[in-house]
């Protein structure tokens, strides 16, 4: 997976940031490149307010000032984390850059297939709350306000396995919730054999939940899918291909840890598919079957899964900007 950092896409391998700065070094780098936003970013610096959750607190702060090298003594435990999250890069720079890689490896060190699923449907579920007409909601790491919402029933282990991840990577350089789930349902899609995700960097993280009622509820019929689909700003053949993200897990479309478009066979075997004597997936995967849009695209990835991967990426991307914020450039 390709990681980006504002306010440019360079490669480097959907919550507490405000009032920072980043360290600068004035030398040119050497030996192995590392993604950094000196000009971007922002760290948020000892006497900023920065709300944080009960699990970031105690993480020291590794910004120094412009031009010296950027941790000291009491940092050195923080740093020497650096070879097991990002083996290939040189511990020098990456303690004062916002390397993208530093949240990936983090991630691969504590994600599997079989928790994939599970970490996709985070994306979907704090992305899931944005609103076109006035902007709220969206991919700003809410969802960890918002586990005990009936909705969110579940979520709780997908959150327990990324906070373990973000535990080590703040260690390193502090990662938004945002950002964090963002970066893990794209390795999670990668994971299981889908399409690499480029992610760009730097979402900032709301400090409470978003309001509720802003998930589309799995039995809602076609028509008043569409509807809530359009206003999160999305297509209908966008919402199409999202839903092929239902192809891992446990829903029962084909190899649960295989992103494929075997979603899309599914929906057109007739009579519907069943798992142990029951229907598989949800009442709106189904409800897509009875639409002539959404069976046209449904028709278009049962037959070219390089056209769903292709479409998937793009719509991911846009789902984890979606009511996004972002670091100040």
């Amino acid at each position: 997976m390709e990681l980006t950092n504002i306010p440019h896409l360079a490669s480097s391998s959907s919550f507490f940031f405000s009032s920072c700065r980043w360290c600068h070094r004035s030398r040119r780098r050497t030996g192995r490149a590392v993604i950094t936003a000196l000009a971007a970013g922002s760290r948020c610096s000892a006497d900023s307010a920065c709300p944080e959750p009960i699990e970031q607190q105690n993480i020291d702060n590794l910004s120094g000032p412009a031009n010296t090298q950027c941790y000291r003594r009491r940092d050195f435990a923080a740093v020497a984390l650096l070879p097991f999250l990002l083996p290939h890069v040189d511990m020098a720079s990456a303690a004062d850059s916002y390397d993208g890689s530093i949240i990936q490896n983090g991630v691969r060190n504590v994600l599997s297939k079989v928790k994939a699923a599970g970490v996709l449907r985070l994306v979907f579920h704090d992305a899931g709350t944005f609103d076109i007409s006035d902007k709220s909601g969206g991919m700003n790491g809410s969802i960890i306000y918002e586990a005990d919402r009936p909705e969110n029933a579940g979520l709780s282990k997908s959150l327990k396995i990324l906070r373990k991840a973000k535990e080590g990577i703040d260690q390193v350089q502090q990662v938004s919730w945002a950002d964090l789930i963002a970066v893990a349902g794209a390795e999670a899609v990668a994971l299981c054999g889908g399409p690499e995700i480029p992610i760009r960097l730097g979402r900032l993280d709301s400090s409470t939940a978003d309001p509720t009622g802003k998930l589309p509820e799995e039995t809602l019929d076609v028509v008043a899918l569409k509807t809530s689909f359009r206003k999160k700003g999305f297509s209908t053949q966008e919402m199409v291909v999202l839903s092929g993200a239902h192809t891992i897990g446990g829903k029962g479309f084909g190899n649960p840890n295989a992103f494929d478009n075997a979603y899309f066979k599914a929906l057109l075997e007739k009579p519907r598919p069943t798992s142990s004597g029951m229907p598989i997936g949800l009442p709106t995967d189904w409800a897509l079957t009875e639409d002539d849009e959404c069976l046209r695209w449904i028709n278009i990835y049962a037959e070219d899964q390089d056209k769903f991967f292709a479409d998937f990426r793009d719509a991911y991307t846009k789902l984890v900007n979606s009511g996004a914020s972002w670091r100040a450039a």
